[in-house]
């Protein structure tokens, strides 16, 4: 039996598009299909990554991810990754890339990106550094 490889599912709110990643990202076709979704967002203002269903992920699937953090910051786009699962978040960690992503849970960056109340998300969202969010206080 073979396991699942990625789904892709996108969700659109104004500027906004959340997409959640399920099953495994690896080397090869399913790479192209992350990237076609986040290329395909390219009018948006913040593509958000929900991890929390993805099982698995190889070089080639964390290479894909650097790709992205490159293309969005380059289309002025944000990349923002989610809810890892335990094992993307594991490997997220072991290979550094834990400090080049923005890394939150769903509902503190959706409560961010809404204009939620940000001194109460100031350590958690992982979105406002501490004098940006004492600032945003003030």
């Amino acid at each position: 039996m073979e396991s699942v490889m990625l789904t892709i599912d996108v969700e659109k709110a104004n500027d906004v598009a959340v997409v959640h990643c399920g099953g495994r990202l690896v080397r090869g076709a399913e790479v192209a299909t992350l990237r076609n979704a986040v290329v395909s967002e390219k009018n948006t203002r913040i593509v958000v990554l929900d991890l929390s269903q993805l099982e698995f992920i190889d070089g080639g699937g964390l290479n894909a991810l650097v790709a992205l953090h490159h293309w969005t910051r380059n289309h002025g786009v944000q990349l923002k990754l989610v809810n890892p699962s335990r094992f993307v978040h594991e490997m997220l960690t072991r290979t550094r890339l834990n400090r080049v992503f923005e890394i939150s849970s769903l509902h503190d960056a959706l409560k961010v990106l809404s204009g939620g109340d940000c001194h109460h998300l100031k350590f958690a969202s992982g979105f406002l550094s501490q004098p940006q969010a004492l600032a945003a206080k003030s």
